[in-house]
């Protein structure tokens, strides 16, 4: 179904253009992982920018949700709405769901705390900008061409001045084209889009010449061709037609292959200097005050480079590239509070190491992928053989990172577990996008990690695929699984009201039982467990549960229910205080 065109940004613009970019990066993600040279040769710059622009759908997502929009003939397929949902001036009724500041600020938010490396980092502080002017809207439902321009002008300032050290020739430079071109064009919102679409088209095909180590290697910027392929999307959501292919050289270079020479974001080139650049990535969100992000720009502008800060108002997301990733981190403890923080060391497979010494890596027939909630987890899972994906408390994973676990498998066959039941529909995206790289994807919709430690025990890579799913779904399903965990607030729950404080024990995700002490609501749950049977009691303890609830339990087992085993395991910072499995 062709899109309507639109003459007005609106929220369902907004939600629109972020639909469309999400599917045009998904498309694109592959041939711009294979051109991403600068800053460092890593082959993930398509794929940073696809999660965080899919970080950012999630945001409007949930702000439409909550809104509970019902007003327009929608196309669930494709995300679009129909001339019945728009006036006779082309504006959409919008008044039973969010408006443009609700929606633009979402988008912006989402993209900030889901910013994954430099050049998605970057992304974010360009979608921040263009909040910034579109919230300053008020209470109006839409904003025109004229101020889509304005939008697109502070978004290239804003993102420019959120680097240390801005380098022609890269993403910077086509978003400033991108503006400058927007600023000279009149007329609707689509004639804006189309002209910040082809100028920042036309200083992509440019940016060989501006950098360097972008010549050598015959391509072109890639976060660059990152921004295009958004720009193009908001010319989609206002003419309903996508712009055609960008012809631009892309010569595929390996990561750390030929070409790859790794130019540093300070302007001086690696192999010239004979500088190998930082040995890490550093990523967080940081909780800070203004004056102490100054602080921490200069401090870690010295550590390292590809500095990037981003963000406002209380809430940053902070990336560098350093040798000590420890004083990177310790900085921003300094500033304030730094949390989701990520360490990437390029180590092998990066710009620092060439072609001649990583010849391609045989694939494994089979592999399993593990989400699991915490690190002692982790560290069970992978003695087993699996490959994890570690989701901390209340940061479930997007379904890029869970095909990211997938490529690190290195794999002809996975079998994947996302242990939650709300990972379900994430899980499934994954697997799609997995099958369609030519993986045999099978989804055991485990709903626990202790359901997962079952399927695992009965994997066995020699058997045939299927005989080995079935086996270990079949594992899984016979897990009975529960959870203790204290109430952050008052709700009701199946078996009551909770205060906030309350310990809750959780039988295969439904509150069982509210009680005070932990110790007591665990005994409780186990023993309404084995009441129905069981052979094994798997119990993990989290990093906040003592012991002695451990202990207590396997005594009352060893007492009560001769004929069961107990096994326990530490799993670290893992959201409930107790997980248990009855097999």
């Amino acid at each position: 179904m062709a899109q309507v065109p639109q003459r007005f940004f609106d929220a369902l613009a907004v939600r629109t253009w972020c639909g469309l970019s999400l599917r045009a990066l998904g498309r694109a993600r592959e041939e711009i992982d294979a051109i991403n040279v600068y800053p460092v040769a890593d082959g993930d710059t398509g794929t940073n920018l696809y999660l965080t622009v899919e970080s950012a759908v999630a945001a409007v997502e949930a702000v439409f949700a909550a809104h509970e929009v019902d007003g327009g003939t929608r196309d669930a397929s494709e995300d679009r709405y129909t001339s019945e949902d728009q006036d006779a001036s082309g504006a959409r009724d919008t008044a039973d769901g969010p408006s443009l500041a609700d929606a633009v600020g979402a988008m912006a938010h989402g993209a900030l705390i889901g910013a994954r490396g430099n050049s998605g980092t970057i992304l974010a502080q360009l979608l921040r900008g263009m909040a910034q002017v579109l919230t300053e809207q008020g209470d109006s439902a839409h904003t025109e061409g004229s101020g889509l321009r304005l939008a697109l002008r502070h978004a290239a300032t804003s993102a420019r001045q959120a680097v240390a050290h801005p380098v022609e020739g890269t993403v910077l430079t086509v978003a400033s084209a991108a503006a400058d071109a927007a600023d000279g064009a009149e007329g609707d919102c689509a004639e804006v889009a189309r002209a910040a679409y082809e100028g920042a088209r036309a200083a992509l095909v440019a940016t060989p010449g501006q950098l360097p180590v972008l010549e050598r290697a015959g391509v072109v910027d890639a976060g660059g061709h990152g921004l295009v392929t958004v720009l193009a999307a908001l010319v989609e959501t206002f003419t309903g037609r996508a712009p055609g292919p960008v012809a631009v050289p892309h010569a595929r270079v390996e990561p750390g292959g030929a070409g790859a020479g790794e130019e540093r974001a300070t302007g001086e080139c690696a192999e010239e200097d004979g500088e190998g650049g930082p040995a890490f990535e550093v990523i967080y969100l940081l909780e800070a005050e203004d004056a102490a992000v100054a602080r921490l720009r200069r401090r870690l502008d010295a550590l390292g480079d590809s500095l990037v800060v981003v963000g406002g108002d209380g809430l940053w997301n902070v990336h560098v590239h350093v040798d000590d990733a420890g004083a990177a981190v310790e900085a921003g403890v300094e500033a304030g509070r730094p949390y989701r923080i990520r360490i990437t060391h390029f180590g092998h497979g990066d710009a620092h190491t060439t072609g001649a010494e990583r010849p391609p890596r045989e694939r494994t027939q089979r592999a399993v992928v593990a989400v699991v909630p915490g690190e002692g987890l982790a560290a069970l899972y992978t003695e087993a053989g699996a490959t994890t994906l570690l989701a901390r408390p209340g940061e479930p994973p997007a379904s890029g990172e869970l095909v990211q676990a997938v490529r690190r498998a290195h794999a002809r066959e996975v079998v994947l577990l996302p242990n939650d039941a709300d990972l379900r529909h994430t899980a499934a995206a994954a697997a799609e996008q997995a099958r369609t790289e030519g993986v045999r994807v099978a989804l055991i919709p485990t709903r626990s990690a202790v359901q997962g430690i079952a399927a695992l025990a009965v994997h066995e890579p020699e058997r045939r695929f299927d005989e080995d799913v079935v086996a270990m779904t079949s594992a899984a399903g016979a897990t009975r699984h529960a959870e203790v965990t204290v109430a952050e607030r008052q709700s009701w729950t199946t078996a009551g009201i909770c205060q906030a404080g309350d310990v809750l024990g959780l039988i295969d995700g439904d509150v069982a039982v509210i009680g005070a002490d932990v110790s007591e609501v665990a005994a409780t749950v186990l023993d309404r467990m084995l009441s129905a049977g069981g052979e094994l009691v798997t119990l993990v303890l989290g990093d906040e549960a003592p012991q002695a609830v451990a202990d207590r339990l396997e005594a009352r087992v060893r007492e009560a229910y001769l004929a069961v085993d107990t096994v326990v395991y530490r799993g670290g910072r893992q959201g409930a205080l107790l997980l248990v499995g009855v097999e």
